[in-house]
């Protein structure tokens, strides 16, 4: 099965049988799921949430209750501006920069509260947070399919700021996660660490090596144009 046949396999999954919440309709986004919290909830019971002061998440809505939690217990959260279009391409949350934590952790409000920041100035990432369609307990990742997630890692990466021990975790729903050997993945995708569930807590324990950094010959140029730091980082 193709990445595109298995997204569409979740979205409709998830449209039919009541577990997508707004935005709707689920299809061609990171879903948001029913009980979203509780997997955010999971979540922040892990070492790997304790042992974080910095993270780095989507800005998707079934993680909002992630970047909510992240900032109520005093960790700093970097998200990528839409499409990485800015010359500094991230935005910083404070929890000493943030007055209203609700707003801030928006989509919209993110803009807003944010601290636009050049990867240059960001501390190294702790905990990477990312949103899927789909996952499997080996941690491999399907996500809506425009490849900015791994290349926000990709970049990070180039800067020094994620590396090799950097962990990478993700929230779905219990439907999103299928069996191991329908994802294949690519070279330049991003391996998970930790699947959370409203129900469950899964160590994929994968044996994947995270990318080593951009396959620029993996990268129109066309994208190269509309990206001012993959600019900066593209080789001589």
């Amino acid at each position: 099965m193709s990445k595109d046949d298995l997204r569409e396999r979740i979205w409709d999954h998830l449209d039919s049988e009541g577990i997508a919440r707004f935005p709707f309709p689920p299809h061609g986004r990171i879903p948001n799921f029913a009980d979203a919290s509780d997997a955010a909830d999971r979540l922040a019971d892990t070492d790997a949430w304790a042992a974080a002061d910095t993270l780095k998440c989507n800005p998707d809505a079934p993680q909002l209750p992630v970047r909510r939690q992240a900032l109520r217990d005093g960790k700093t959260i970097y998200m990528a501006v839409p499409r990485l279009s800015e010359a500094k391409p991230f935005l910083r949350l404070a929890p000493d920069e943030v007055d209203d934590i609700d707003d801030a952790t928006t989509v919209s409000g993110s803009s807003k509260h944010g601290v636009p920041v050049d990867p240059e100035a960001m501390p190294q990432i702790d905990l990477i947070v990312a949103g899927s369609v789909a996952v499997d307990t080996a941690g491999n990742r399907v996500g809506k399919g425009e490849g900015y997630s791994d290349l926000e890692f990709a970049v990070l990466r180039g800067f020094d700021r994620v590396d090799a021990d950097t962990t990478v975790a993700t929230t779905v729903h219990d439907s999103q996660i299928v069996n191991d050997g329908d994802i294949k993945p690519d070279r330049h995708d991003v391996p998970l660490d930790l699947v959370v569930t409203p129900t469950r807590t899964i160590s994929t324990k994968t044996a994947a090596e995270q990318p080593a950094g951009l396959y620029w010959d993996d990268l129109a140029t066309e994208k190269i144009d509309e990206i001012p730091v993959l600019q900066r980082l593209q080789p001589d």
